[in-house]
């Protein structure tokens, strides 16, 4: 989840990768380092931020035009500056610095350290360069090839960033399910974790996939595999703009994604609802609409709110389509041996593209035959190309650690899928069809006026900033929003959060609510509303403080809830996608109330790249 920047050209590099990792800074927060290595190695690490590590090499010659990056969420080994990356090899002859883990790193250190090497860090980083400088040392041989016979040995994942000193002016790269991307200049060549450092300096970007070695000089690039392999690099072009990549007046990144919510499911739907409002096409799916059709089981695959996303997509696609849905967490489906038909099919959800967990679950449901299809947010990363097929959510950079217009765009996709499924399963008439399809394109317009509430909210959010504890209820499609929401408020706030079904509230949950609990309820009218209510009406006789999100003109919830935040009247299938809204709000203000950084909250890293 670290992130990486690398440049070899004829600019001074120190400036480039500084930006790249402030870019970056959302993969890992906690320690971060540079190497500067045409002529004599300059190394600068510094525990903390960026800013940090910018402000300690200030007083140091800074100059060279080839140099390395890295901003880390530590894995092995506490943050500090010794185990902040790059590392150098025991030598000095390699530098390193490295996204990943290296599985089998204990053994590999064993064996170096009975041939006399001694470690400074307690990072799996370390034993992988000095791995290669022993293998460079005791054979006769290039960089290059120390490299790939090293990563031969290596069991784990890695994005990884090499310098040789004895080899001056080049670079090398390698990839191994940790993403890479390498940008092409004139006589000069941008590496990076994703394309946010690259793309103020070339729109030409060459994805490494899996096992790829890239050796760059300032004119050229070679291309191979770790086995030696020739590759031909196929260079794309970046459909990205660096305003979206800004905050653009906003104070922090999640307040500007919030607000991009009604363009990024505009942007989701936009070319895939027809002109009159009439049909679904997702272009992404069409080779393989008979298989999905024929489908027996679908199985939805995601972590953290990607996971949330997919449990809105079994209501719908159940209720929709008639189709058995399950939904698994990416980080348990491998591991618990689970039942995989070559009937079903497997829908992984990632934001970046690049989930660990999720990854291997999408290996595990090839190899047993099943039609696996993608949702996810960036072009060209791993789970657009290890899908079967898929469709882009089109939400743009979404550079806050706290996912919210990944989840929604998400959710849109998920919506399109289960009506496209529906209505050519014949589960859905097309009168029903029809009419979801035009109250889905009104969604943008009714999350508009949320969003004018977030004054509103505000002054709701500032009287429950010093609470401990706060319970999120939901029935039905608005159950996973409780868990979307609990999950928002305790990731950037610090506050303990749980989202419940609302009737289970009565089995465990209710013994802990108190006049300082509060309860978050989604009472929307829905076909739920009147047991909601109830619920509501539990807490209340139990002394615990209720914030409702209710229907605009609603006014019977308004006697019982201490705090009513209304929403437009929205049909009950869709919604998740405005009732999330009022909750991602509370959250981002509770947050900056209690002094917490918003966009980089502790502990926590935008893309989890390690299992």
């Amino acid at each position: 989840m670290c992130g990486i920047v690398g440049y070899i050209g004829n600019k001074q590099a120190f400036p480039i990768i500084i930006k790249g990792l402030k870019r970056l800074e959302y993969r890992g927060y906690d320690s971060a380092g540079i190497a500067l290595v045409d002529g004599d190695t300059k190394l600068f690490k510094k525990q903390g931020k960026v800013s940090e590590l910018e402000n300690y090499a200030h007083n140091y010659n800074t100059e060279g035009t080839i140099g390395m990056g890295h901003t880390r969420w530590a894995t092995h080994g506490e943050p500090n500056d010794i185990n902040a990356h790059p590392h150098s090899s025991q030598n000095g002859r390699f530098v390193l610095i490295h996204n990943g883990i290296i599985e089998n790193y204990a053994k590999l250190r064993e064996r170096l350290e009975d041939v006399g090497y001694v470690f400074k860090s307690e990072t799996d980083t370390e034993v992988l360069v000095n791995l290669i400088e022993y293998i460079y040392e005791k054979g006769d041989m290039t960089a290059e090839m120390a490299v790939r016979i090293a990563l031969s040995r290596v069991v784990g994942a890695y994005g990884l960033v090499i310098a040789c000193t004895s080899e001056p002016n080049q670079l090398i790269a390698a990839r191994k399910s940790s993403p890479i991307v390498i940008g092409v200049g004139v006589d000069e060549y941008y590496i990076a974790s994703d394309a946010t450092p690259i793309i103020e300096y070339t729109q030409s970007v060459i994805y490494l996939n899996n096992d790829d070695v890239a050796i760059l000089t300032k004119n050229s690039i070679t291309l191979k595999n770790v086995k030696n392999e020739p590759l031909t690099p196929k260079v794309q072009k970046l459909d990205l703009e660096i305003g979206a990549i800004e905050k653009n007046g906003f104070d922090h990144f999640m307040l500007k994604e919030i607000n991009e919510q009604p363009r990024a499911i505009n942007d989701t739907f936009r070319g895939r609802i027809s002109a009159n409002l009439d049909d679904i096409r997702l272009g992404g799916l069409l080779k393989d609409m008979p298989r999905i059709l024929e489908a027996r089981r679908i199985i939805i695959i995601g972590c953290g709110t990607s996971w949330h996303a997919g449990l809105v997509g079994e209501y719908l696609i159940e209720s929709l389509a008639r189709v058995p849905v399950e939904v698994e967490y990416g980080s348990e489906f491998r591991y618990r041996n689970p039942i995989i038909n070559k009937d079903d099919v497997v829908i992984a959800i990632s934001q970046s593209g690049e989930t660990a967990d999720t990854l291997a679950a999408i290996n595990l449901a090839k190899e047993a035959g099943a039609l696996v299809l993608g949702v996810c947010n960036v072009v060209g990363s791993s789970i657009p190309r290890e899908t079967h097929a898929g469709v882009y959510t089109h939400a743009g950079p979404e550079i806050g650690v706290a996912s919210t217009k990944a989840f929604t765009a998400q959710v849109t996709v998920l919506t399109m899928f289960a009506l496209m499924l529906g209505y050519r399963k014949g589960a859905l008439s097309e009168e029903k069809y029809r009419a979801l399809i035009r109250e889905l394109v009104a969604i943008p317009d009714k999350i508009e006026e949320v969003l004018i509430s977030n004054e509103a909210i505000k002054d709701i959010a500032a009287k429950y900033k010093d609470a401990e504890n706060a319970l999120y209820l939901g029935r039905g499609y608005l159950f996973p929003v409780a868990l979307e929401g609990a999950l928002k408020l305790k990731e950037i706030s610090y506050i303990h959060a749980e989202g419940y079904p609302a009737a289970e509230m009565k089995h465990g949950p209710i013994a802990l609510i108190d006049e300082n609990m509060p309860v978050f309820v989604m009472a929307i009218r829905d076909s739920s509303y009147e047991k909601i209510v109830s619920n509501i009406q539990e807490v209340k006789s139990r002394k615990g403080k209720v914030i409702a999100i209710v229907t605009k003109g609603e006014t019977s919830i308004h006697q019982m809830a201490d705090f009513v935040i209304e929403v437009p009247q929205v049909i009950e299938e869709l919604a998740p996608l405005i009732t999330v809204v009022p909750l991602q709000l509370l959250s981002y203000h509770i947050a900056v109330m209690r002094g917490c950084d918003v966009d980089q909250p502790r502990n926590l890293a935008k893309s989890v790249t390690v299992e």
